[in-house]
């Protein structure tokens, strides 16, 4: 099985699936300026460093003293390695050897083999091998003496790196003198260095590489104050934080509770719409909100600096000014940053790996989109929406749109179809005046609201409008308003009505109330003058039975005296 070693740039561990071949050579080639010479020391000083073994690094463009101050800026503490684990050797052919006849390369590699043997090396550098080998007296004199190199690393059993140039059509050694190079060696790195539309861009491809397979296309690199750094390839699931449950509050209740209770932990928020739809806002909206929670939070503008951001946004009641000064916000301005979309990228995880944050916001990331970065900027924000999920990141990001609705599915990135949730910001000019609109495009895994609901800005914060429609269209602004006066003016009047109404019936009531009252008075008054009628003819009536039953009485005694 083929063995590998790392090269320690984690990006071109991950193309080559581990590292250069163990006992072998790989050409690394690029015109002038693409770096390789940095890559090479690079590999060789990680090498010496983190695996513990030894390296030479033959010269044959420029003195070990040149080298090794151009590599002082990377902070590889070069004079710490060289004493066991590293050796220079300055190789460079001059007029002298040129003009006195033909030469090899047979003493230069014994003179090597000593110093190898001494340190115990197990990895060497040919930096510009194609200096030397254009100085032979033709081309088998070339490819002699690259094959005698060539036997003379596998019998040492050497992990080799020869590095040479490539003419400006960036193909693999294009003159064609020196295209055997390409055939003895067992694997193959192109570097290229390009200028698109004045924008600086470098590219690296594996050509070529024995028993193993890698990533055959190109992939970003840049050299940075720690050397070459290499876009790697995505991540495999298993280096993503676990996915959450866990809502983070957008900054707004109502928006909260469109998306029912905000945006998932770790999620990536994309926020579009023309100039000045307050996409600005929203982000701050939410930076305020992540640091109340006490999470460090790095906010990265394009368009504005610092101070200004805080100043623009505190006229919205958006308070970033004591978070600053706490630390928990970082407010970084990439405007002034010049180069390629990877620079960009490379600034921004470094911003953020500093400041350790917890949620990331890049207003707008449709900046990374500008001349020159058209073809990389998807390769970038797809690897930064990667980068802040590994990470447990939170990132919410802006894209500007210039041309009304029919742009939307488009966003300059193709950053939609990578978010997780994507809220659009737009106008409505009705009336007279220019009303801002909210909705929800998507929300994966999320519940969320399907209504156009009115952006509200003012001194006293960022709110949504309740649904205010009439005739099926959704009313904004002075229009919402003038509509809403009118139909409360309209319920107020029916509520006067009913008071009438009410009042009337009830005086009706009070009224039918009353006179009931008297009835029912008159009725006892009649009732009890019935009774005294009834009482008085009763007694007159007692009085009659009495008196006739006297004048019976009186005559059944007359009849009996008269009977007598």
């Amino acid at each position: 099985m083929l063995k590998k070693l790392s090269t320690g740039i984690d990006g071109l561990d991950q193309i080559t699936n581990g590292g250069l071949p163990m006992g072998r050579t790989t050409l690394i080639e690029g015109e002038s300026g693409s770096g390789k010479t940095v890559m090479a020391l690079q590999i060789l000083v990680s090498s010496a460093r983190h695996l513990k073994q030894a390296g030479v690094f033959v010269a044959f463009e420029e003195n070990a003293v040149r080298i090794k101050q151009n590599a002082a800026s990377f902070g590889w503490d070069i004079e710490s390695l060289e004493k066991d684990d590293l050796f220079f050797l300055d190789a460079q052919p001059t007029s002298d050897i040129v003009q006195s006849g033909s030469f090899d390369l047979g003493g230069m590699l014994a003179g090597l083999g000593a110093i190898v043997d001494k340190m115990g090396a197990q990895r060497i550098v040919f930096d510009a091998l194609d200096i030397v080998l254009a100085l032979m007296s033709d081309e088998a004199a070339m490819r002699r003496e690259a094959f005698r190199l060539h036997q003379w690393l596998l019998e040492r059993e050497l992990t080799a790196i020869i590095t040479s140039k490539t003419g400006v059509s960036n193909t693999v050694v294009p003159n064609g003198s020196l295209d055997f190079l390409l055939f003895m060696v067992d694997s193959a790195v192109l570097l290229k260095h390009e200028m698109i539309q004045g924008i600086s861009q470098r590219a690296l491809r594996v050509v070529k590489y024995r028993g193993s397979a890698f990533d055959e296309n190109d992939a970003p690199y840049l050299i940075s104050r720690h050397g070459i750094e290499l876009a790697a390839t995505f991540p495999a699931d298993d280096d993503f934080t676990a996915v959450t449950n866990e809502r983070l509050s957008t900054g707004v209740a109502r928006l909260d509770t469109m998306l029912s209770g905000g945006y998932h932990r770790s999620a990536s928020i994309l926020i579009t719409g023309a100039p000045g739809t307050a996409k600005t806002t929203l982000a701050g909206t939410f930076a305020e909100s992540a640091c109340l929670r006490n999470e460090p939070t790095l906010f990265v503008s394009f368009d504005s600096r610092g101070p200004e951001i805080v100043r623009n946004l505190a006229s919205v009641g958006i308070d970033l000014k004591a978070h600053t000064e706490s630390g928990l916000l970082k407010l970084k301005s990439a405007g002034g940053i010049t180069g390629s979309s990877e620079i960009h990228l490379m600034r921004i995880t470094q911003w953020a790996e500093e400041h350790n944050a917890r949620c990331l916001v890049i207003d707008p990331a449709s900046a990374l989109s500008k001349s020159g970065n058209a073809l990389l900027a998807h390769s970038v924000i797809q690897r930064l929406v990667d980068w802040s999920k590994q990470r447990g990141i939170t990132l919410l990001t802006t894209s500007l749109l210039g041309k009304g609705d029919a742009d939307i599915f488009s966003t300059p990135l193709q950053i939609s179809t990578i978010a997780d949730t994507w809220i659009h910001l737009n106008y409505h000019s009705n009336g007279g005046e220019r009303n801002r609109s909210l909705s929800i495009i998507k929300s994966r895994g999320t519940a969320h609201s399907n209504q156009v609901r009115e952006l509200v800005l003012s001194s006293q914060g960022v709110d949504l409008a309740d649904v205010y429609s009439a005739g099926g269209e959704v009313l904004m602004g002075t229009l919402r308003l003038e509509r809403e006066q009118a139909d409360q003016l309209e319920k107020d009047k029916a509520a006067f009505a009913a008071r009438r109404h009410h009042a009337k019936v009830n005086a009706e009531i009070s009224d039918l109330e009353q006179r009931m009252k008297q009835l029912h008075q008159d009725l006892d008054y009649k009732r009890a003058e019935l009774s005294d009628t009834e009482t008085t003819q009763h007694h007159l009536k007692t009085q009659t039975d009495n008196t006739a039953s006297q004048v019976r009485t009186k005559r059944f005694a007359d009849h009996q005296n008269d009977d007598e």
